[in-house]
Parts: C-alpha cells; sequence; structure tokens
C-alpha cells in the first residue's frame, strides 16, 4: 500500500459506467437508436466520492474491490493518476469489475443495468483494513445497502472501529433492499456522526411521508446529523438538539444527467467537513458539488 497519510477514508463500490444519453425506449422496437452521447466513466458510489475528494485537493485513501480485468486496470489507472491510494490486495484475480449501462432520459434521469455477480456488490469487512490510519479524520462508508455480506452488524463493526480511533463517521445510502427499518439500523447508527440518504431513501427506511419526519427517525434512531438530499429542493439538514432546516439547492442549473449527483453532494459535504465549517456550511457546499454534477454527462466530469 501506498501510505500517503490520508485525511479521508472511503469505502464502497468501484465500477465503471457506460453513459447513454438520451436513451430513447423505442429502441427495443426499432433495433437502433442515435444517442448524443455515449462514454465510458469510472463510476459507483465510492469511486465517485473519493474521485471529486481527491480532484478538490484531498489525500484519499479508497477501501474498495476491482477485478484484475481490463476494467479494473482502468479503474486502478484512474485512481494512480487522481492521487487515489488503493490497498495492493483490492486486486481480485476470481471477480469481474462491475460495469453498469447508464441510460439516460431526456429529463436527465438514469436507468441503470448492472451485474449484481461483479464486484459491485462484493465487498466484506474482511476487504477492509482495519484499525484505520492516524492521519484519517475522516471515515465514510457509501453505501448502506448495496454490500449484501454488509448488514447492521457488519456495519456496527466498522463504525466502532472508526469511533474507537477518534474518527468522525459518515455514511451514505441506497435503497433498503430486504424492507430493512430505522430500528434494524440502530446498532450501526449510533456511530455515525453525519448520514447522507436522498428524500427516497430516508422516507422508505422510517416509513414517512416526508423528509422532515423521516430525518427526525434517523436522527432518535442514533445519527448524530442528518442530511436529506432532495435534488432540485435542495437538501434538508436535521442536526441534535436542533431544529431541521432547508438549504436550497443552486438556482439555474441545467439537469443532463443525474448520475453521481449524490455523490458528489456527499464528497462536497465532506470537503467542507474536512474543512472545519459547520454543518449547514457543509450542506450548502454538498448542494453546490451536486448541481455541477447535474450539469455535465457523468458522475465527476465536473471537475
Amino acid at each position: 500500500m501506498n501510505h500517503n497519510t490520508p485525511e479521508i477514508i472511503i469505502i464502497g463500490a468501484s465500477i465503471l459506467d457506460v453513459l447513454v444519453r438520451p436513451a430513447d425506449p423505442d429502441v427495443f422496437q426499432t433495433g437502433s437508436s442515435p444517442a448524443e452521447e455515449i462514454r465510458m466513466s469510472v463510476g459507483a458510489d465510492a469511486l465517485n466520492e473519493a474521485t471529486v475528494l481527491a480532484k478538490l485537493g484531498k489525500r484519499v485513501r479508497l477501501e474498495t474491490i476491482i477485478g484484475s480485468d481490463k476494467a479494473g486496470k482502468y479503474i486502478e489507472e484512474h485512481c494512480r493518476e487522481s492521487g487515489i491510494e488503493l490497498a495492493e490486495d483490492c486486486i481480485r484475480d476470481e471477480i469481474t469489475t462491475g460495469i453498469n449501462v447508464v441510460l439516460i432520459d431526456r429529463d436527465g434521469e438514469r436507468h441503470f443495468l448492472t451485474d449484481p455477480c461483479s464486484t459491485l456488490r462484493k465487498l466484506t469487512v474482511r476487504d477492509i483494513h482495519m484499525p484505520f490510519p492516524e492521519s484519517a479524520e475522516i471515515v465514510c462508508f457509501a453505501s448502506i445497502f448495496v454490500f449484501p455480506e454488509i448488514g447492521p452488524g457488519e456495519m456496527e463493526t466498522i463504525f466502532r472501529c472508526a469511533k474507537e480511533k477518534g474518527k468522525t463517521v459518515c455514511a451514505d445510502m441506497t435503497k433498503r433492499k430486504k424492507n430493512e427499518t430505522a430500528s434494524d439500523l440502530a446498532c450501526a447508527l449510533q456511530y455515525v456522526d453525519y448520514l447522507f440518504p436522498n428524500d427516497e431513501e430516508a422516507m422508505l427506511l422510517t416509513g414517512k411521508d416526508t423528509v422532515e419526519e423521516a430525518a427526525e427517525v434517523l436522527r432518535d434512531s442514533g445519527a448524530g446529523t442528518v442530511a436529506v438530499k432532495c435534488g432540485r429542493r435542495g437538501c434538508y439538514l436535521l442536526e441534535k438538539k436542533k431544529k431541521g432546516i432547508w438549504i436550497p439547492a443552486e438556482k439555474g442549473i441545467e439537469c443532463l444527467d443525474t448520475t453521481g449527483a449524490g455523490d458528489s453532494f456527499a464528497a462536497g459535504f465532506l470537503f467542507a467537513l474536512s474543512e472545519g465549517k459547520s454543518a449547514e456550511e457543509c450542506a450548502g457546499y454538498g448542494n453546490h458539488c451536486g448541481a455541477r454534477a447535474v450539469s455535465v454527462v457523468g458522475a465527476t466530469e465536473w471537475l
């Protein structure tokens, strides 16, 4: 491993995205359809967050796994060029590197074709190098519910290990997969300082009908500060012992592609947090990064 005293540890998936915009559903009848853009980019929550943070000048270590195939080599080269630290043993001969096909409609919303048997879903606790280095002040797990073998108990182990070393613990989220509830995650959330679900994920997990109610349930389940990503509405921020506030989204943004917008929000939040900013300032900078992300095609091409 290249010991470069990382400031931030990001844990999660690393894959390639093949992005198509706009994707015309008529292609299944016509057999062929023109697109304005078709491109390949690195992707997945953790690699996106690590890439944004590295481009913003942070020293980042990425805890992930990739295959020893051509896609894995592409990711490895990207990390080397971006200054993202990888463990030497993250490269696996027995697993293929995940590749997503991302179909982007004319409104900028994306739809994924994924390979669940690839590295996208295969990370385990055994793949994460703990204890975390002394130099890292922030550990972020991106994302809850992505990996079948990392459930609430395994997350509790990761987060507790980070807290015992004095780290600030953050976590992102995807949609629940097995009807999990906020109470199911309470054992892990008690160690989380900042949680970044989007509105749909938060309401689905908590069973609540509003973002505000969902954020309260997540905070009451143990999370310190809950920052709910709400797209064009901005971000709803709920800190401990404070009333929730809305941080408005940036105005005048043309949405071309929402791929990676939430990851860019999280990375922006983490960057500001590492610079000693308040939670409100972090959420504002997260909104800025998310807005920049949707203005281009690809998750991290805005930098």
